[in-house]
């Protein structure tokens, strides 16, 4: 990683640990916002700011020793969170490149591989995501390659963007490009990214 890029991830990190400690903006993963029970995203539509990219798996699914896949513990109510504050939301995650020859049916073979081995209750938000699910459309976009993110940049009007996973390399490759990285399921601070930080940098993505 080369100075510029290290120096960033510093800032990255006092600001993180800044918000964590403050517990006020930490909001609980599956807390309501008044007033809007009822409302919904609306994929397809211009993302708003900031765009928060997940990795899948064991980020946002798990898959269980049997093949079943469901949820990660607080996945599915964190991901409601963010659906009632408005909040863009997309997915970074390697696929094979021969599930299609568009981002559109590599996703559509992903959701329907998902869902056939799909255990949890509550089915996969995939309406959520609208169009923003990138897939690698060669073995060499394949994360950790940069590509994929670098494909989610370049379509996010300029838009603030954050990338969560649980694997230390990709939240690192996401830092050196300009994303705001969380590492998920890490001991001693919030599974995912607090809400209430989300929505901070969404007011600073301009």
């Amino acid at each position: 990683m080369n100075r510029s890029s290290s120096t960033g991830w510093g800032r990255v990190g006092l600001v993180l640990g800044a918000v964590l400690a403050a517990t006020t903006w930490c909001v609980p993963a599956g807390a309501a916002v008044p007033g809007d029970a009822d409302a919904v995203a609306r994929p397809g539509a211009a993302p708003t700011c900031p765009v928060v990219y997940f990795d899948l798996g064991e980020t946002l699914v798990h898959t269980a020793d049997d093949g079943g896949i469901g949820y990660q513990a607080g996945a599915a109510s964190y991901l409601g969170a963010l659906r009632r504050r408005h909040i863009s939301i997309g997915l970074i995650t390697n696929v094979p490149p021969s599930w299609g020859a568009t981002d559109a049916e590599r996703a559509a073979r992903l959701r329907k591989e998902v869902d056939a081995a799909w255990t949890g209750s509550v089915p996969f938000a995939w309406r959520d995501f609208g169009d923003r699910i990138l897939t690698p459309r060669t073995d060499a976009e394949r994360k950790p390659a940069p590509a994929l993110w670098e494909r989610a940049k370049a379509g996010s009007g300029g838009c603030r963007l954050v990338y969560q996973a649980e694997t230390a390399e990709e939240v690192k490759v996401a830092a050196s490009l300009g994303y705001v990285p969380y590492q998920v399921e890490q001991a001693h601070r919030p599974a995912f990214l607090p809400v209430g930080l989300v929505e901070l940098l969404g007011r600073r993505s301009r």
